[in-house]
């Protein structure tokens, strides 16, 4: 990356929980296969076995959505899942979350302001003891052979209702980055998720969820690293009218 002699002027802190409002699937790695068990496993912890939200499965979720909102890509209707760069695409996703250049020299490589952490369980101890499954469900879905009339039953783990997960995301502004801009489209893709799904099976009802934002603070670069005394200013009233929206 070339040095274009931008500087990192602040760091935007921005702080909340997410609140299934529906079961949450978000799928994790076999390692073992049991009769009787469920057929497709949750991700979890496996220090604590407390299932959590990827960061990275956050994060590709909003990218997603701000992309096809904005025209940044179009989905086709074969291969399924295959997209394609569209003719409106104007790089909002990518000022944002960045972008790989790869073997293309027409495209100008940019790194991710974004950080988002991995979502942590934070309601563990109520969910234990209301499941069957440490933590989890296991709902039951019926495939019904529209030939034979045969039933396929299976079941798929989830994260109940009312589960609530740690929300903490990092926004990195240089010296060249257009602050209000960068916010805005970064709202408007939790704004996005809040009427969509996270995870899996969203079109059956999986996934639905609450962000609410607890605090939002601005840390620059030259007043505040380095003050222990000090963890930032709050910016939360600055958003008011955006945070409304994702409750």
């Amino acid at each position: 990356m070339e040095n274009t002699g931008a500087k990192l002027l602040k760091k935007i802190e921005i702080t909340g929980k997410i609140v299934c409002k529906t079961g949450l699937h978000i799928g994790g790695s076999y390692t073992a296969m049991n009769i009787g068990g469920v057929d497709k496993s949750v991700i979890r912890n496996p220090l604590d076995g407390k299932p959590y939200i990827p960061g990275s499965s956050l994060k590709g979720k909003l990218r997603s959505l701000l992309q096809i909102s904005s025209g940044a890509i179009e989905l086709l209707e074969k291969p399924i899942g295959e997209v394609k760069f569209g003719p409106t695409n104007n790089n909002l996703d990518a000022d944002l979350f960045g972008n790989a250049s790869g073997n293309k020299k027409d495209i100008q490589q940019k790194p991710s302001r974004l950080i988002i952490r991995d979502c942590n369980l934070l309601n563990s101890d109520i969910l234990l003891k209301k499941t069957e499954i440490p933590y989890t469900e296991a709902k039951t879905e019926v495939i019904i052979d529209r030939i034979t009339s045969v039933a396929n039953p299976r079941q798929i783990e989830r994260v109940p209702a009312g589960a609530e997960f740690n929300l903490n995301m990092i926004l990195n502004i240089w010296s060249d980055d257009n602050e209000k801009e960068l916010l805005n489209n970064l709202f408007k893709a939790l704004e996005l998720l809040h009427d969509d799904y996270l995870g899996g099976n969203g079109s059956r009802g999986y996934g639905q969820v609450s962000i609410i934002i607890d605090d939002i603070r601005s840390k620059d670069m030259n007043e505040f690293y380095g003050n222990t005394e000090s963890e930032g200013i709050s910016i939360k009233e600055n958003f008011k009218e955006k945070i409304k929206k994702l409750f």
